[in-house]
């Protein structure tokens, strides 16, 4: 994983969406997604951007279910995403989920 981005040091598209990412309104989704995003966000690709944008906007009961495992990732625009976030969140390799 890369180390924490300064944000000073990002774009304000980039900023604006580890802020996001990091306030969600659940504690549970702040650590999931904020910790994948904040690891993540100085590598993301304009495309995983967009995807990023989408998700935020997802309801959080939704998002937590899905990252956590208690609910099987729907057929989503979001779904490469969704699935990177939850092998981050388990722990676990591409091969084993």
């Amino acid at each position: 994983m890369d180390e924490t981005p300064d944000p000073a040091a990002l774009d304000a598209r980039r900023r604006r969406l580890l802020f996001r990412a990091n306030h969600r309104g659940t504690r549970e989704n702040d650590i999931l997604v904020g910790g994948y995003v904040t690891a993540r966000i100085g590598a993301f690709t304009d495309d995983e951007l967009d995807q990023l944008e989408a998700l935020l906007e997802l309801p959080d009961p939704e998002v937590a279910d899905w990252l956590t495992g208690r609910a099987t990732i729907p057929e989503h625009p979001q779904q490469t995403l969704l699935q990177a976030m939850r092998r981050a969140a388990l722990n676990v390799s591409p091969r084993t989920q």
